[in-house]
């Protein structure tokens, strides 16, 4: 029962097709990009092509996977997270855009049943640990209701054994509900 809160961000789970692959997305990060980018970290593309850390209540691609690059002695680096003013070369970034995935993630409280269908937006959608470079974004218990258009939708309940409605920070299944690639669509 989590009846502890532990997020971990948005973790992909399944694809209806079968396929929740990774997007490479080479000069993905700008050196020097000023903002830390965590695995599992909601992220959106600019209008300059490149990632960028998602915010509340705007349209993101998907979630931060991780990034290869040239620091600045030369080493290649692999890394789940992008620290904050990394400076390097031949930056490849790695992130899920497929709004057909589908992802787990933590409530930031309790959640029933009755919220499947229903749409909620990210809590503390920029926190997470650059000791281990996860995310620990959340959503949020506070649910928009059927006539608004949240960050993400409730599709279902995480399978885990230890994982039921009503818990203290329930994991939930959720698709994106504010993706750049598909118009928003309200809750049901």
């Amino acid at each position: 029962m989590p009846s502890t809160s532990a997020p971990f961000g948005m973790r992909p789970s399944f694809h209806p097709s079968g396929l929740d692959r990774a997007v490479a997305l080479p000069g993905g990060i700008p050196s020097g990009y000023s903002t830390n980018l965590l695995k599992g970290q909601p992220v959106a593309l600019n209008t300059s092509g490149v990632i960028i850390a998602a915010t509340a209540g705007s349209a993101f691609q998907g979630a931060f996977a991780g990034v290869e690059f040239t620091d600045t002695t030369g080493r290649r680096r692999v890394s789940n997270f992008w620290p904050a003013s990394t400076t390097g070369t031949d930056i490849t970034a790695y992130y899920y855009s497929d709004p057909n995935i589908v992802y787990d993630i933590q409530a930031d409280g309790v959640l029933a049943q009755t919220s499947i269908g229903d749409q909620a937006n990210f809590a503390s959608i920029t926190a997470g640990s650059t000791t281990t470079g996860l995310s620990a974004c959340m959503i949020s218990t506070s649910l928009v209701g059927s006539s608004a258009v949240g960050d993400l939708r409730i599709i279902g309940l995480y399978p885990g054994v230890d994982n039921a409605w009503g818990d203290a920070y329930t994991i939930v299944q959720v698709q994106i509900s504010r993706s750049q690639y598909v118009a928003t669509i309200n809750a049901i």
